[in-house]
């Protein structure tokens, strides 16, 4: 069974934006696009700054796409724990990405107490993969959250 969401798109960013409104990036160039059982999309407007010498969008900013989309999953999905945190992440770099707009789509593969496990894809406007990564957060303990850890099929 794939677990729902707690907290809907708008909810996240509103709690983004109080604890950590650093994440959407200087020229607010990262919104939350939607939220849904198991997933959440993430938008980033790539332009200059996010550019590498070559005019393709760096790793650096591939990777904070990654885990403000993983973030926002598990913000969705267990609810407003701003202390979760990344404890692993695993990055492919696939296709060189231009500057324009990406997609970040992150799912849940495994949803426990303590641990969220996901994967995601970035796409760029041609609907390309252009890199792909396997991230882990931990989420605080908390008493109310359920004993029973639930499994993505």
């Amino acid at each position: 069974m794939t677990p729902q969401p707690v907290m809907t798109s708008e909810e996240v960013t509103a709690l983004l934006r109080d604890v950590f409104p650093q994440a959407f990036g200087g020229e607010e160039a990262m919104t939350v696009a939607s939220v849904a059982a198991g997933e959440a999309t993430v938008l980033l407007k790539a332009g200059d700054t996010h550019l590498r010498p070559g005019g393709t969008v760096s790793g650096p900013t591939l990777f904070t796409l990654f885990d403000l989309a993983a973030y926002v999953l598990v913000l969705s999905h267990v609810g407003p724990e701003a202390l979760a945190v990344t404890t692993n992440a695993t990055l492919n770099f696939l296709v060189k990405p231009r500057p324009g707009p990406l997609r970040c789509v992150c799912r849940l593969l495994k949803l426990g107490r303590r641990l969220v496990v996901c994967d995601a894809q970035v796409l760029d406007e041609e609907d390309r993969v252009v890199a792909q990564a396997s991230l882990t957060y931990s989420v605080p303990p908390r008493p109310d959250r359920p004993k029973s850890a639930s499994t993505v099929s």
